[in-house]
């Protein structure tokens, strides 16, 4: 008898494209016959709103093997009575990592169905970004193309989703209420989009972002500008309820010329702050803190305590299955021969053959993504064995364990 995994398998690497959306679309029907859905935890950030509530809500970017590693998570998460935790996706990697949001619900709400996962499953569109020079060249292209993205994703039961107008802040602008203008204006309208094509009885819960990840750290005054230039242009009953800041990480971290991560000093005072005039000002859950994953794991336990509302990872988990002893070193090579070959250009003066291999090799998920499936099994289990006590050490430190009656609660489950 076909597993799961095998029918899910079948429909990921369907080669056909009209065949593989039907598949896809069985399988998602299916899952929701059984009560696998994807749900929003606007319900559980609204609860936020009104006091902070003493954890933080980690967010897994999955670039691979996105059905074994969600049931790892999902593993680890009911053996410790996990109820807040978010599975995404950002715009720009189901690019490299070649994962549509049907594919990527389709298969995180497969893994939750085979550990038999007894909480909501959060599907969520991370970084939904506007393209700055695409964006300046032709605004109404690249909205189009934003709103394409957010009817599949919605389609799909992602029912969070990050706005990310942030590329868009111009701080040449003589003040911070026109620096952020592009970025509130398109935000909000995004939003507007959304509301009027959620499903009945569904609200997304929705984000926005003031700075981009890996810039100056945020201010008051920017979340301040932002979030009321928002309120002042959203024609809507129910707006943002997270907002993106920077306060010193960087996605993938700081890559040091022998490809180890440099150490980050991250402003916890400026997390804690924003956090703070986001819930009490503007009645938000609070302050979002992206690139965190590559941050030493005593960083973890203070996002808590700085009532940050959730925090994003990803290269850690592409870290950990890329550097892990089990994984087959001519397997391992073949890729960065790949990456040498066809992504020279991105070989920058200066960077070291290490710095520019740990910068490119997400872009080897996509190219072999069907030979990352096809790996051994002993490999596999190596690999995910190793990763629960990870994803333990990030539950645990994030204090989302015993989480799940009060988030099953607010939803009303």
């Amino acid at each position: 008898m076909e597993t799961l995994r095998e029918k899910v398998y079948e429909a990921v690497f369907e080669e056909n494209a009209s065949l593989k959306q039907e598949k896809l679309k069985a399988l998602l029907g299916s899952l929701n016959n059984e009560g696998y859905v994807g749900r929003s935890i606007y319900p559980l950030y609204k609860k936020i709103s009104e006091g902070f509530l003493g954890f933080t809500v980690p967010a897994f970017n999955l670039r691979i093997l996105t059905y074994d590693l969600a049931r790892t998570i999902f593993r680890v998460a009911k053996r410790l009575n996990v109820g807040a935790v978010i599975f995404e996706i950002a715009r720009s990697e189901m690019g490299y990592t070649k994962q549509t949001p049907l594919e990527y619900a389709v298969c995180v709400l497969a893994a939750a169905r085979d550990e038999a996962y007894p909480g909501p499953v959060f599907l969520q569109g991370d970084h939904f970004q506007a393209n700055r020079k695409s964006y300046f060249a032709n605004p109404d292209a690249e909205k189009r193309l934003l709103i394409n993205l957010i009817e599949q994703a919605i389609s799909a039961q992602f029912y969070n989703i990050d706005i990310d107008a942030s590329t868009l802040v111009d701080l040449e602008k003589e003040n911070i209420m026109e620096q952020q203008r592009a970025n509130y204006e398109l935000t909000a309208e995004l939003a507007e989009f959304i509301r009027s094509i959620e499903p009945k009885g569904i609200t997304v819960n929705l984000g926005g972002e003031i700075g981009e990840i890996g810039g100056k750290n945020s201010t008051p005054e920017e979340l301040r500008a932002f979030l009321e230039g928002f309120r002042r242009t959203f024609k809507g009953e129910v707006g943002l309820s997270k907002v993106s800041v920077q306060t010193g990480t960087s996605h993938g971290g700081v890559v040091l010329p022998d490809g180890s991560i440099a150490q980050v000093a991250l402003d916890f005072n400026v997390l804690r702050t924003l956090s703070r005039i986001a819930r009490e000002e503007f009645g938000l859950a609070g302050a979002v803190q992206h690139g965190a994953s590559t941050l030493p794991e005593e960083y973890f336990e203070l996002f808590p305590e700085n009532e940050c509302v959730e925090v994003h990872l990803a290269t850690g988990l592409q870290n950990f299955i890329y550097d892990h002893r089990a994984l087959p070193e001519d397997f391992r090579q073949r890729i960065y021969a790949y990456l040498k070959e066809n992504f020279a250009q991105e070989w920058k003066p200066g960077l070291t053959e290490a710095q520019f291999i740990y910068k490119t090799r997400k872009k080897g998920f996509g190219a072999f993504k069907k030979d990352w499936w096809n790996l051994p099994q002993e490999v596999l289990n190596s690999i995910f064995s190793d990763m629960e006590a990870y994803f333990e050490k990030i539950f645990l430190k994030l204090r989302v364990n015993n989480t799940l009656d009060l988030v099953k609660a607010q939803l009303h489950l």
